[in-house]
């Protein structure tokens, strides 16, 4: 069966086995989990998750049996034995908690990770799969870009006017900033031609299409290794679509290519 990768296991998951406690055996690791999220887990779908973490290297995890890249398993066949945070893990942990979801805790109970609660660059790195702020940022302005060369100027103000909140709390100055600077383009010269020229829709090489649309997200993006263009793009368009109204929700939509539309439209 194909395991999705859940963003309230994968923190609560990092954070267990960074505490020590727990780390140790399928048992302990699955209290601790199903504490907070308040439901039994499948078996396959905490293998699944472990053996994701292991293959990324944010765990170094020992199975018995083989796991199968964290998408095809045979629980009867694996089982977690124990863990240990990886250094690029604990960056990743540290990312995520510093600014955790409001929703883990309420009034003693548990419940899942709400993703609305995370601040925006937070949401596209996790929902993305990507191990950086900064990449969170730079793969967000990139396709942001190709959004916007898809649309007459009009429309892409009246995106920019709804735009106007922080994309992550920190003392970082080249983090700081509203989500609609991201929007505009940071070299004048691009933007002053963004303004002028006509929207590029239509089939390569004179319009831009679906494939040429994940195609300049992979180049210009630079994504980590593993990491898909489509994974990407769908991590930017929800924590877009977050900030939008169902107006402006809709007014993209008739602007990105086919597939591209069909992601915009499935998260």
């Amino acid at each position: 069966m194909t395991i999705a990768i859940r963003d309230d296991l994968t923190y609560i998951l990092l954070k267990q086995i960074g505490s020590g406690n727990g780390s140790r055996g399928e048992s302990e690791i699955r209290n601790a989990v199903e504490e907070y999220v308040g439901r039994d887990v499948p078996e396959a779908e905490l293998l699944g998750h472990l053996d994701y973490l292991n293959q990324r290297e944010f765990i170094k995890a020992e199975f018995s049996g083989e796991p199968y890249g964290g998408v095809e398993l045979l629980p009867p066949l694996v089982a977690f034995q124990e863990a240990d945070l990886t250094e690029k893990g604990r960056k990743l942990l540290q990312k995520m908690e510093t600014n955790p979801p409001k929703s883990l805790h309420q009034e003693g109970s548990a419940v899942p990770i709400a993703s609305k609660d995370m601040p925006f660059l937070e949401k596209v790195m996790v929902k993305g799969h990507l191990e950086d702020i900064f990449d969170a940022r730079d793969i967000t302005e990139v396709v942001y870009r190709i959004m916007r060369d898809l649309m007459p100027t009009e429309a892409s103000e009246r995106v920019e006017a709804e735009l106007h909140k922080e994309v992550l709390p920190t003392d970082d100055k080249t983090l700081q900033g509203e989500i609609a600077d991201l929007w505009k383009d940071t070299n004048p010269l691009v933007g002053l031609l963004s303004r002028v020229r006509h929207p590029l829709r239509g089939p390569a090489p004179v319009g831009i299409d679906a494939n040429l649309f994940a195609r300049r997200v992979e180049l210009e993006g630079a994504l980590p290794a593993g990491v898909e263009p489509e994974t990407a793009i769908a991590a930017v368009f929800l924590a877009t679509k977050d900030e939008l109204s169902q107006e402006r929700i809709q007014e993209i939509a008739g602007f990105l290519p086919d597939k591209i539309r069909e992601i915009w439209q499935s998260v």
